[in-house]
């Protein structure tokens, strides 16, 4: 088991970014589907599509929120087991409604940290993490936990929105992360500050090449990724060494 103390800064942000999820997650899911025009399930499926289930068949899911991940990974894997984390209580709670039947079993939601993952050692052949990434601070210890759970030779798929600091679409992409993003969700969230914040890491995100450079020097054998939507979202890939 691992328990690396966690910084203080660090502490005090993943308690108000955990605290200000928990004030959206009730309109989380409608606002994906809405912000994205529904093609946020696509990239779900494409990141199922991407997970090595191994011969272990168990794919832990980082940053799990509602389990929409867990579900399409299920959807996709229907053998696999997938311990479905997030610092997010009531995210998880609400994604505990949509378990039903057999995925009610193979899907277990626990309440944890990604920097400090209450996980053995080489004990998981996948990890998926969907827009959660951007939200760990620091991430080198998010690298070094999914080493550390990782089965030599598997993969961590990470899906994440496109860097601001990128231009994609001509521009038009950061217009939406400054003006609309904030716009809707404080429409339907009435929490102007959520929405600004996630339109602020999305715009600070390293780019797709910075940060498959990152993932290398975190460890990593293999890094990569595959862009999506013109580049709206990333898939990054990395892959334990043997």
């Amino acid at each position: 088991m691992n328990s690396h103390p966690v910084p203080a800064p660090a502490a005090g942000h993943d308690a108000a970014v955990a605290g200000m999820f928990g004030r959206i997650a009730r309109f989380y899911d409608l606002l994906n589907r809405v912000l994205s025009l529904g093609i946020d399930q696509y990239w779900r499926k494409v990141l199922a599509e991407h997970v090595t289930p191994g011969s272990g068949n168990v794919v832990l899911d980082l940053a799990a929120g509602t389990l929409d991940v867990s579900l399409a990974v299920r959807r996709r894997y229907p053998q696999v087991t997938v311990p479905a984390l997030d610092f997010c209580p009531p995210m998880l709670a609400l994604g505990c409604r949509k378990l039903k039947g057999v995925n009610a079993v193979r899907i277990l939601p626990v309440a944890a940290d990604a920097k400090c993952l209450p996980l053995p050692d080489a004990s998981v052949d996948c990890i998926t993490i969907a827009f959660g990434i951007r939200n760990i601070i620091p991430r080198k210890m998010a690298w070094a936990e999914m080493l550390r759970v990782l089965r030599p030779g598997g993969r961590a798929c990470i899906l994440e929105f496109g860097s601001g600091q990128e231009r994609i679409w001509g521009g038009l992409y950061n217009l939406y992360l400054n003006r609309v993003l904030p716009l809707v969700g404080r429409l339907f969230s009435r929490d102007a500050e959520a929405y600004a914040y996630l339109a602020d890491t999305i715009c600070a995100f390293p780019t797709a090449l910075k940060l498959e450079e990152e993932m290398r020097k975190a460890g990593f054998a293999r890094a990569w990724h595959r862009k999506l939507t013109s580049g709206i979202v990333c898939l990054h890939l990395g892959e334990k060494g043997f």
